[in-house]
């Protein structure tokens, strides 16, 4: 079975749901095992992990990252179908493409005997469960890697920043009043939408950074209201804000608690994710993705958050790195089937070379390129 016909059949579960996601653990553990791989099946939250190991028992380590859970969908979008070189269906590019040529990356690691690679399948990185994921719960057991590529949508590129996170519940108290004299009242969540307008245009949304134009703002659930002939005196609103590297989530507070009629309630944060992008594993990554398709691998920026963060707080230095395709948590996401194979393939070089990067001991060379 090669990456498409992986991928193909990764899509087909809706692992968007506990049963599903269940289903397609048991598959993924079966392919790995069915090919002498060894493999560690573990729970976290009920939910299935597995980790799975290919390669020398000593050496450098890589660790390939990726989730098999997707945002929900109609059923038809968990039918994958191909028009041209684009497969379609839920997961496509976010990220049972990406997933199913980790998974025959690892395959290919076993032929070799310098590099150790473990693959590490989580079911939790589109949980809105921000602080227990799966991830942070593995890395923080410790793990001795030298690197660690998550399979998140890049276009072949490499991600070497990703924008940090603040997620906001926010009060906004008005005054009550008969629905049928609403100019008596004032309505907290009119109010609200206009408080969430007076946070896109803090200073700190206007800045930029070399990789990114702009901070990202969203409003992304308002509750309130509890009688339908009642001026709402209440309401709470969820803002998403992704700040940029650089960017102080303190000040950003700060700024937004000089706004009146307005309190916050509770708060997650989630620093930037930044790599260098001399490290010697990102040299050879950039390196083997030119060797395998045309053009240059250029280091960029994500706007979303992923799971690399974690391997980033611990000391590894991870990236994002992951195939072409587009749309993805919409209906039509779709991942580049060409770009699929160009994946692999730039895994397989990558590790490979890597030792020549690291030194022929393979341990990290003590000359190190850094920035600033």
């Amino acid at each position: 079975m090669d990456e498409l016909a992986l991928a193909e059949r990764l899509i087909a579960y809706d692992s968007s749901k506990e049963d599903g996601l269940r289903a397609a653990a048991e598959f993924v553990n079966g392919w790995l095992q069915a090919r002498d791989v060894r493999v560690t099946s573990r729970t976290h939250e009920g939910l299935p992990l597995i980790i799975a190991d290919a390669g020398p028992l000593e050496g450098p380590l890589v660790v390939l990252h990726g989730h098999l859970d997707v945002v929900p969908a109609f059923a038809p979008q968990f039918e994958p179908r191909i028009e041209g070189d684009r497969l379609i269906g839920r997961g496509a590019y976010d990220m049972k493409g990406a997933l199913a040529a980790l998974i025959c990356a690892l395959h290919d690691a076993s032929l070799q005997d310098e590099v150790r690679v473990r693959l590490i399948c989580v079911p939790d990185e589109e949980s809105e469960n921000v602080e227990n994921r799966s991830t942070a719960v593995l890395v923080g057991e410790g793990i001795d890697a030298d690197f660690a590529i998550t399979g998140e949508p890049t276009d072949l590129h490499i991600g070497v920043q990703a924008k940090g996170v603040l997620a906001l519940r926010l009060e906004v108290v008005g005054t009550a009043a008969h629905g049928s004299t609403p100019w008596l009242g004032d309505n907290a969540i009119l109010k609200a939408n206009d408080l969430y307008r007076r946070i896109e245009t803090l200073p700190f949304s206007r800045q930029s950074s070399d990789l990114f134009d702009r901070p990202s703002v969203n409003l992304a659930r308002v509750t309130g209201g509890d009688a339908f002939n009642k001026v709402p005196d209440r309401c709470l609103i969820d803002v998403d804000i992704r700040y940029l590297p650089g960017q102080d989530a303190d000040q950003i507070i700060e700024q937004i608690e000089r706004i009146n009629d307005l309190t916050i309630v509770r708060k997650f944060h989630r620093v930037p994710a930044i790599v260098s992008r001399q490290d010697p594993c990102v040299l050879a990554l950039r390196a083997a993705v030119s060797s395998v398709r045309a053009g240059e691998a250029l280091a960029i920026g994500r706007d979303g958050a992923s799971d690399a963060i974690s391997f980033l707080e611990a000391g590894i230095p991870a990236v994002e790195f992951g195939p072409e395709g587009g749309g993805h948590h919409g209906p039509n996401e779709w991942v580049s089937i060409s770009s699929l194979k160009c994946y692999r393939q730039a895994l397989a070089v990558f590790i490979r070379d890597l030792p020549s990067y690291l030194g022929k001991s393979g341990a990290p060379s003590t000359l190190r390129a850094v920035e600033g």
